[in-house]
C-alpha cells in the first residue's frame, strides 16, 4: 500500500468540489461540498448513536436502503438539527443534486454540520448549484475545506493498493474537531474507492472497522447529533467485485483501516483548542473489551487531558481514570508509561510510582504527539484511543460558538 495524492478525487471516476453559498456569513469559509462518482456505487454508511440525529442522517438512512448512491451533498454552518422542516430540507438538497447531475434522488448522501436547532434556508443552496457542479474536478482539497466547523485543518488522505493484480485507490475526508466522543462524534467522515465490493461487504467492512477507529476518539465527551461515516465503492478499478470474506476483502479491509486510522489522528490533534495529540495504548488485557474501556476512560479523563496540556507527568490521573472506567483490572498489575519523538519513560510500576526524572518527563511531554503507554499483565488482547489535551482555548471556542 502506498499514501498517495488527491483524497476523495484519488480514485477513478470521482470529482468534487467545494464552494462558499452564503449559509456562513463569513465569505471566506466554503460552507457547501458535493463529492460525485461517474458511475453508480456500492454504498454504506454508520451514524451517531445520539437519539437525536440530525434529519441529513434520517434522509440518508432511507437513500441508502438499496446500498446504492451516486453523490454526496454536504454544507457546514447549519446541523439542520431540531428543526420542523429539516427533512424537506434535506430532501430538497437531494433534489437539487438530483436535478443538476442527472442522477436519482434517492441515490444522493446527505449531510449537514454546523449549529443545532437553527432553521436552514435552502435558498443559498440552491443559489450555489450551478457553481458546485461547474467546479466538479480534482478538488478533493475545496470539498474538505467546505465541510469544516472550528476544524483548524483540512483532513484528507489516499492510497493505492492491490487486489487480484489491479491496482485501486481509496480516499477520504473528514471534519470534526468538537462535540467529538465515543460511539461516533461530531465527525463527518467521507470515503472513496474505485475497488469492485459488494454493498453487503462493504457494510461489513465499515461497520467492522469503526469499532476500533472512529469510536476511540474523544475530545471533549460530547456525543453529536449528526455524525456519519460514509463510503462509496465505484467498481471501476475492474478488480474480481468482492463477495464474501476471504483474502480480496482482508486487503480492502486494511486499506480501509489504514485511512480511517489517519484520519482518526487528524480529528483527535485537531480537537478545539488542543494543542497535542494523545494516543493511549492499552496492552495485556484479558479482553479485547477490557481493553477498550480503559483506552477510552483514559483519554476521556479531563484531568489526564489537562495533565497532557501542562506536560505534566501526572500519572495518578492516568491510574485514576483506570481505577474508574467499571473494567475488571487488577490495579496492582498496572505499568504506565508516557512516549514520544523525545523518548520514553516509566512512570508507574505494579500500580505503584517508581522514580524518574521530572526534567526528561517534562520534556516527553512537551512534544505535539504523546502516547500513554498502559499495560494490564493480564492477558493478550490490546486496544488504542484517540484524544487531546484541555486547553483554555476549548471553553473560549464553546462559550459563544452560537452567536
Amino acid at each position: 500500500m502506498k499514501i498517495t495524492a488527491g483524497g476523495v478525487c484519488a480514485a477513478k471516476g470521482f470529482t468534487a468540489s467545494g464552494i462558499h453559498c452564503g449559509i456562513r456569513k463569513n465569505k471566506t469559509k466554503k460552507d457547501l461540498a458535493l463529492i460525485y462518482s461517474e458511475v453508480q456505487a456500492s454504498a454504506a454508511a454508520v451514524y451517531t448513536t445520539n437519539l437525536v440525529k440530525g434529519a441529513p442522517l434520517t434522509v440518508t438512512k432511507k437513500h441508502l436502503q438499496n446500498g446504492k448512491a451516486q453523490a454526496v451533498i454536504c454544507n457546514s454552518g447549519n446541523a439542520n438539527t431540531c428543526n420542523a422542516n429539516g427533512i424537506e430540507i434535506a430532501e430538497k438538497m437531494s433534489a437539487l443534486v438530483s436535478d443538476k447531475l442527472g442522477i436519482p434522488a434517492n441515490d444522493v448522501i446527505v449531510a449537514s454540520t454546523g449549529v443545532i436547532g437553527q432553521p436552514l434556508d435552502i435558498e443559498p443552496i440552491a443559489g450555489g448549484m450551478d457553481a458546485l457542479v461547474s467546479g466538479l474536478g480534482n478538488n478533493s482539497d475545496d470539498t474538505a475545506e467546505g465541510i469544516m466547523t472550528t476544524d483548524t485543518v483540512k483532513k484528507e488522505i489516499a492510497l493505492t493498493f492491490e487486489i487480484g493484480g489491479k491496482t485501486c485507490t481509496i480516499g477520504g475526508i473528514a471534519k470534526g474537531s468538537g462535540m467529538i466522543h465515543p460511539n461516533m462524534a461530531t465527525m463527518l467522515v467521507f470515503i472513496t474507492t474505485d475497488a469492485a465490493i459488494s454493498s453487503e461487504m462493504l457494510a461489513k467492512a465499515l461497520s467492522s472497522d469503526i469499532k476500533n477507529t472512529f469510536n476511540m476518539v474523544s475530545v471533549d465527551g460530547d456525543t453529536s447529533t449528526n455524525d456519519m461515516v460514509a463510503v462509496m465503492a465505484n467498481g471501476m478499478a475492474g478488480n474480481e467485485e468482492i463477495t464474501c470474506e476471504g483474502e480480496d476483502f482482508d486487503i480492502f479491509m486494511q486499506a480501509l483501516n489504514t485511512v480511517t486510522v489517519h484520519l482518526c489522528r487528524m480529528i483527535a490533534g485537531d480537537g478545539e483548542g488542543a494543542t497535542k495529540l494523545l494516543e493511549c495504548t492499552v496492552k495485556g488485557a484479558e479482553t479485547e473489551a477490557i481493553a477498550k474501556t480503559v483506552a477510552k476512560s483514559v483519554i476521556c479523563s479531563s484531568l489526564v487531558k489537562a495533565a497532557m496540556f501542562g506536560s505534566d507527568a501526572n500519572w495518578g490521573r492516568v491510574l485514576c481514570a483506570i481505577g474508574y472506567s467499571g473494567a475488571p483490572v487488577d490495579v496492582n498489575k498496572v505499568d504506565v508509561s508516557f512516549v514520544s519523538a523525545a523518548g520514553e519513560i516509566l512512570v508507574c510500576k505494579d500500580g505503584a510510582g517508581v522514580e524518574f526524572s521530572e526534567e526528561k518527563a517534562k520534556e516527553i511531554l512537551l512534544e505535539k504527539e504523546i502516547g500513554i503507554a498502559v499495560s494490564l499483565n493480564a492477558g493478550e488482547a490490546d486496544a488504542v484511543a484517540w484524544g487531546c489535551d484541555l486547553t483554555y482555548d476549548y471553553v473560549r471556542i464553546n462559550g459563544d460558538y452560537r452567536t
